[in-house]
């Protein structure tokens, strides 16, 4: 079998997801691509928290499976569109977040106004309109919403999140649903600060003293 060490970290992430909730049950998925120029792609329907190694499936840039006895995920076709379209994005999650599925139900966009969202997904967050799921179309409204974001609202459905990585992938998922949070509580108290588009572009600017060396 190939790729045990980023078949075992794809579940670590799912299991994650979980623990943040933001997803439930087998909802959601992952998906990593690899130095060979195919994909990993987390199984269908199969519950994380008894998935294996073996059973996360490795296909081409076609959908067709290359190694694995499992179906790959449903939103397959999606995943792979993001990967062809985007080949600095090196991981993808789908989530179910509630928070920030709320978000896209009442607003176009969570806004750049919190420095979470905007260290983890760079700038503000887009909704794209909705699609049905399983369909190459969430995957086409995400390269064509993200622009500069890690991460685009599903309305109606849900938060597909990338990066990179799969580390940066599962912080800007993450971080998301926290600002989402926040956000929803400001937005029911009253009317939002936003910050000026100069201190967004100051905030999301690299910083050498974060993270470690």
């Amino acid at each position: 079998m190939k790729y045990e060490a980023e078949r075992n970290s794809m579940i670590q992430a799912a299991l994650t997801m979980l623990q943040y909730r933001l997803i439930a049950l087998a909802g959601g998925n992952v998906a990593l691509r690899m130095p060979c120029g195919n994909f990993l792609v987390t199984p269908s329907a199969m519950a994380y928290e008894t998935m294996k190694p073996e059973d996360i499936v490795l296909v081409d840039r076609d959908g067709n499976t290359v190694e694995g006895a499992r179906r790959p995920s449903s939103d397959m076709k999606a995943l792979l569109y993001i990967f062809n379209h985007k080949p600095e994005v090196g991981a993808v999650i789908h989530t179910h977040q509630p928070y920030a599925t709320a978000v896209g139900l009442v607003e176009d966009e969570l806004p750049g106004c919190l420095v979470t969202i905007l260290d983890a997904c760079r700038t503000a967050v887009p909704v794209a309109p909705f699609t049905i799921s399983s369909d190459e179309g969430m995957g086409k409204l995400t390269v064509e919403y993200c622009k500069d974001a890690l991460a685009v609202i599903l309305r109606n459905h849900g938060v597909i999140a990338f990066g990179g990585d799969l580390d940066e992938a599962l912080h800007s998922a993450i971080y998301l649903e926290e600002s989402a949070k926040t956000y929803l509580a400001a937005r029911s108290l009253g009317p939002i600060h936003l910050l000026t588009p100069e201190e967004i572009e100051a905030e999301s600017a690299p910083r050498d003293n974060y993270r470690q060396p």
